[in-house]
């Protein structure tokens, strides 16, 4: 049985392809540049050599065409026709305070979450672009719609809401929502595995940090509290977003320099964060590369993105009384030893404490490693997010009627035994490059 899943942006659309009897990947890929010219896709399968080839997209429906003309193609294909796909999955950004869980998608369901576009008006258009491309290539099989704020539907009144005027909330949906939502239920449940203890016993800090970077609080295995609020604006310093902001700058910009409320939503979404920091980049690569070679503005960047994680962990440290583990993962939580210093130096009075020569080291994609350094009384661990393995099993769990939501559901990756095979290949790979990783590894108890 094979489930596509789907993770549609307003000019791209990525995809992973998952043999659900073997649970095994099949291939991953993504199409670049849809509707904007250049259009290409790089996709990559089991046992063959990386195909990339440019292919105009003027819409998702072509792009997902693309897709699906690949993975039965002869020479890169992985399955022998359409009706080998079972289900699909699609991301969906923004299901606010209605869509609780992850659902089959019908009219009903299409409907109702249009009404949240405002909410997240620069990923929830391109999901659904992507849903109904998809459904008119693949009309016969269950869509389902996976959320990234569903996750967060048990944090507390008294962490979601803001202060603000009551009708805001009642009648504008004004409250906190979080994202990141699937990554940060892969990485509890994973994280409970390497502790050898029962998810809904354990507590956690995950830091979700790549192009967009969120922190969350999970106490007892549910999110608490999380620092992305209404959109994925709020909370730490992102690539391209400014993260927390007072409020007043929005309304002295406009006063000072004329700005229009398009143009400050432009500029806190895609010319902040570190990008307006050094006025250069938005790639902590490269950031990094400036940084060791003195530049000011770089070194600005990095230390100002590594204190505000270190201040969320702090604050969430506080809230929840005890942890039993902090959790780096995302691009730059697993490839990214600087920033992981910068934010872990000075916690020791928390009990957290790095190994830094084992952070140093810890870069690895296809392995969950432990940097835990001596005397700390919290874990630390580096562990490479699968937001598409949530979303494949989600999609599985709902054409068989077996999907609950996680608090009552048991994952088939909390099993000690679990093994990503593809990761494993991946691992193999690495080890003959670089054999200290196995030094850094994971100990399940």
């Amino acid at each position: 049985m094979v489930i596509l899943t789907l993770n549609c942006g307003s000019s791209s659309v990525k995809y992973q392809v998952y043999d659900w009897d073997k649970k095994d990947v099949l291939a991953t890929g993504l199409v670049e540049r849809v509707s904007i010219g250049g259009s290409s896709i790089t996709h990559k399968a089991k046992g063959k050599t990386d195909h990339v080839v440019e292919h105009e997209c003027p819409t998702h429906t072509v792009a997902i065409e693309l897709i699906l003309n690949t993975l039965v193609s002869p020479e890169h294909g992985v399955i022998q026709d359409m009706s080998s796909i079972k289900a699909v999955g699609h991301r969906v950004v923004h299901g606010g305070a209605t869509f609780t869980r992850s659902v089959i998608i019908e009219k009903s369901f299409l409907a109702g979450c249009s009404d949240m576009n405002d909410l997240a008006p620069l990923h929830n258009p391109a999901n659904f672009m992507g849903i109904e491309a998809a459904q008119a290539v693949l009309p016969d099989v269950p869509h389902c719609a996976i959320m990234d704020t569903a996750w967060h539907q048990t944090m507390p009144d008294y962490a979601y809401s803001y202060a603000v005027p009551r009708e805001w909330e009642e009648v504008y949906a004004v409250r906190r929502y979080g994202f990141h939502g699937t990554s940060f239920l892969y990485n509890a449940k994973r994280a409970a595995v390497l502790l050898g203890q029962d998810p809904f016993k354990t507590n956690l800090i995950i830091a979700h940090i790549g192009n967009g970077a969120s922190i969350n609080a999970v106490k007892d295995g549910l999110s608490y509290d999380t620092s992305m609020g209404m959109t994925p604006l709020e909370g730490l310093v992102m690539g391209t977003r400014s993260g927390d902001i007072d409020p007043g700058v929005i309304f002295h910009m406009i006063r000072k320099a004329g700005l229009t409320a398009a143009d400050v939503d432009k500029a806190l979404n895609k010319k902040s964060g570190i990008l307006g920091l050094t006025g250069r980049w938005a790639d902590r690569r490269d950031v990094e590369q400036a940084a060791d070679k003195g530049d000011k503005l770089a070194l600005l960047a990095q230390n100002m993105e590594s204190y505000r994680i270190k201040k969320y962990i702090g604050a969430y440290a506080a809230a929840l009384g005890r942890v039993d583990a902090l959790v780096f993962t995302a691009g730059v939580g697993e490839m990214g030893p600087i920033t992981r210093k910068l934010a872990a130096e000075g916690l020791e009075n928390l009990g957290i404490v790095i190994d830094q020569k084992k952070n140093d080291l810890a870069k690895c994609r296809n392995a969950e490693l432990d940097i835990t350094g001596p005397g700390s009384k919290v874990k630390v661990f580096v562990i490479p997010t699968d937001e598409e393995l949530v979303m494949t099993e989600d999609a599985y769990a709902l054409m068989a009627g077996t999907y609950k939501e996680h608090s009552k559901y048991r994952y088939f990756f909390q099993d000690k035994a679990y093994l990503n095979k593809s990761r494993a290949e991946g691992l193999m790979r690495d080890l003959e490059k670089k054999p200290y990783l196995k030094e850094l590894i994971a100990q399940i108890p």
